[in-house]
């Protein structure tokens, strides 16, 4: 089976809950359990509340992506914004680091614990865009990040 979407939508924060809603639809038929559907949701939330807090600092007029297909058995989903980007990617996906005081620090450790792979490509001033893939039908999760 092979579908994708793609929903372009302000950064605005009442459009995270749009699209962890609209990824999980998209993969529910190739066999995630209610359990895997629930971490995917949580993964996209953290990846799309990032565009808007801190591609965008919270400002509301700019644009966040996602792009998400199901081939097969994998669900592969995008997050893409184009706001301030990020100078040093490793040191934003180590735990519990924010630019944000008010914010734990841990959205990228939860899309790497949720997802089978997490690429994240950035450079300041031009936006960020963050991979996820997770296969269906797979047992314990074994990752690839990068």
């Amino acid at each position: 089976m092979i579908n994708r979407m793609i929903l372009r939508f302000l950064s605005v924060a009442d459009n995270v809950g749009l699209a962890r809603v609209a990824v999980a639809q998209l993969a529910a038929p190739i066999g995630f359990s209610l359990s895997d559907l629930e971490e995917i949701k949580v993964a996209v939330s953290e990846a799309v509340s990032n565009a808007i807090i801190h591609g965008y600092q919270g400002r509301a007029d700019g644009w966040v992506e996602v792009v998400a297909s199901v081939v097969d058995d994998e669900l592969t989903v995008s997050v893409e914004d184009w706001g301030v980007g990020i100078a040093d990617i490793a040191k934003a996906r180590e735990p519990a680091y924010s630019t944000d005081p008010e914010r734990m620090g841990l959205g990228f450790v939860f899309m790497e614990s949720f997802m089978h792979s997490l690429v994240v490509e950035s450079a300041p001033g031009r936006g960020t865009r963050v991979e996820m893939r997770r296969k269906a039908h797979v047992g314990a999760l074994s990752r690839d990040v990068q």
